[in-house]
């Protein structure tokens, strides 16, 4: 009867083992993602200085969009900082509607649409949007993984006991999810 007890105790205990270990590679995964963001958003943060730098000497009249773009650059790199993923979702927004502003205005302007620096740093922030969506996907995907993990019995209990904590999903701002309205934009 004292060998079952030992078996059943040293089953439970490798259980226990493998279910920290997994709980571990999950919130490293979510953390790893986050990383990746980070890295993304601080690339562009760089960027787009240089790019109102260049508008600024073609487009003397869009003070207002310049200003907008320099604003939203500051609330990203702001809620960047802190970790809000609420603030970073809204302020990602107004910069997304602020660059589609900037961008559409470039197309009154054709020195400046000519310009090869124009030209390289809307290509460059272009693909940084775009690296930055696919991240953010999936940084969501594997915050969901976490969550789930920390949530589900018996992961739960391990989960209390070393305080494993749930990430806060990267959500899109109301803005981003309306369809674009395109002569709009060539308007403004």
């Amino acid at each position: 009867m004292g060998a079952i007890f030992w078996i059943v105790l040293a089953l439970v205990l490798v259980y226990a083992i493998t279910l920290y270990n997994s709980l571990v590679k999950v919130k490293n995964a979510a953390s790893k993602a986050w990383a990746n963001i980070d890295v993304l958003l601080k690339q562009r943060h760089e960027e787009l200085p240089k790019l109102v730098d260049t508008c600024k000497h073609y487009m003397q009249y869009e003070q207002s969009t310049l200003e907008k773009v320099t604003l939203a650059r500051a609330r990203v790199s702001e809620a960047r900082q802190s970790h809000d993923m609420g603030a970073l979702g809204l302020a990602e927004g107004a910069l997304r509607s602020g660059l589609g502003q900037l961008f559409a205005l470039a197309e009154s302007y054709p020195e400046l649409k000519a310009n090869e620096q124009f030209l390289h740093l809307q290509s460059r922030i272009s693909g940084l949007e775009n690296a930055i969506a696919d991240r953010r996907e999936f940084y969501n995907e594997s915050v969901n993984i976490n969550n789930v993990a920390i949530e589900q019995f018996p992961g739960v209990l391990l989960a209390r006991l070393f305080n494993f904590k749930a990430f806060e999903l990267l959500k899109f701002a109301a803005a981003e999810l309306e369809d674009v309205n395109i002569a709009q934009r060539f308007k403004a």
